[in-house]
């Protein structure tokens, strides 16, 4: 299941990556939450959560089974 939440990440980085941001990978818990640090712009941008959570995690949710949630660390 790692394997397949870094493949969604990186199809999600071009975007973050073309406003100065990105995502990096933590950790996969065994309760399926996936932790992310959000660096660059998005490290400190207002809109950062909701990328995380519209974005991110609403991506994940949909194309990884088992993902529960998308935390920022």
């Amino acid at each position: 299941m790692i394997e397949e939440v870094k493949k969604v990440l990186e199809t999600l980085r071009p975007a973050l990556q073309a406003d100065g941001g990105d995502v990096e990978f933590v950790e996969l818990t065994e309760d399926g939450i996936v932790k992310v640090k959000l660096v660059g712009a998005c490290g400190h941008c207002p809109m950062s959560t909701v990328t995380l959570k519209n974005g991110i995690e609403k991506t994940l949710m949909a194309k990884v089974p088992g993902v529960k949630e998308v935390v920022r660390v």
